[in-house]
């Protein structure tokens, strides 16, 4: 998968019968289902149980159980209230009739109100940057096989890395990372719903990465069990795909092999696209 096309094609499930949807996944780098295609496909369930003026400005969600990448995802629609602004949804995914995740998420009619927010980062702009693959072929020789294959495979989002990590030199380094990321020929303009979804699916990358940085003198992908426990988005306006986004993020936390990453995400014009929030899973490898 290496286009924005075929991303829509993944995360757009098949309708079996009211409330009740199916999908496929594709491999990303890793053994299990990717999260953020579950947290994508989830949204597009819910997103064909409300009205079309209705958008999600926010979604809740936790990882169950790892998905397997060759069976099918089942989504469940519960439909727990359609009021006269908001219309809150429920969504669980099963694997052979075991919940995987679950997420609630709440839509709201378009309406006027007050309006700010904060500022995007002075960063470098990613012309001035060089791309995980670039980053990936300078570099395979220091990384873990695990953390190379993760790297290089295909994918329908192309990553900067504002701050680059010395992979050569065993050193903790700051709580925080800025990237940019750039959706492959994205189709022009599509739907709300669909720009939504894909915002989820790509707000699943980089929080764990950023978790491990204060620990990267001993923590990477090869030597740590990694996994999203728990995931949220706040939506704020309506990106444009066409161009770069800013994922700027940092990790105030881990605990008990817990990380905790928060962020925002901004148009290269400045306007703060939405907000994200994660825990996840950084437990050390025994063996």
């Amino acid at each position: 998968m290496k286009t924005t096309q075929e991303l829509i094609e993944l995360i757009s499930l098949k309708k079996l019968e009211n409330n009740l949807f199916e999908g496929k996944s594709s491999f990303m780098g890793s053994p299990h289902v990717f999260g953020g295609q579950v947290v994508a496909q989830a949204l597009n369930a819910a997103y064909q149980t409300v009205d079309t003026d209705r958008f999600c400005h926010s979604l809740h969600s936790y990882f169950i159980l790892a998905g397997q990448l060759d069976e099918p995802i089942y989504y469940e629609v519960a439909i727990l209230r359609d009021g006269g602004s908001f219309s809150t949804r429920v969504v669980t995914a099963k694997q052979n009739n075991e919940a995987i995740f679950v997420m609630a998420c709440s839509f709201q009619l378009k309406q006027e109100g007050y309006e700010h927010q904060e500022e995007i980062p002075d960063v470098k702009q990613p012309e001035e940057l060089i791309s995980w693959r670039q980053i990936a072929e300078m570099f395979g020789d220091f990384l873990p096989k695990a953390t190379k294959q993760f790297i290089m495979a295909d994918r329908p989002i192309d990553f900067k890395p504002v701050e680059t990590l010395n992979l050569a030199e065993k050193k903790d380094y700051e709580s925080y990372s800025n990237v940019w990321m750039n959706f492959n020929d994205t189709p022009e303009n599509l739907p709300l719903q669909v720009v939504h979804q894909l915002i989820a699916y790509s707000s699943d990358y980089n929080l764990l990465s950023t978790a491990l940085k204060p620990h990267a003198s001993k923590a990477h992908f090869g030597n740590t069990q990694m996994a999203s426990l728990d995931h949220s988005i706040w939506f704020h306006r309506t990106p444009n795909l066409q161009d770069w986004i800013l994922v700027s993020l940092d990790c105030p936390s881990t605990m008990d092999t817990r990380g905790f990453t928060k962020g925002e995400l901004f148009n290269r014009s400045g306007e703060l696209i939405c907000s994200v929030a994660q825990e996840g899973l950084i437990r050390p490898k025994t063996k």
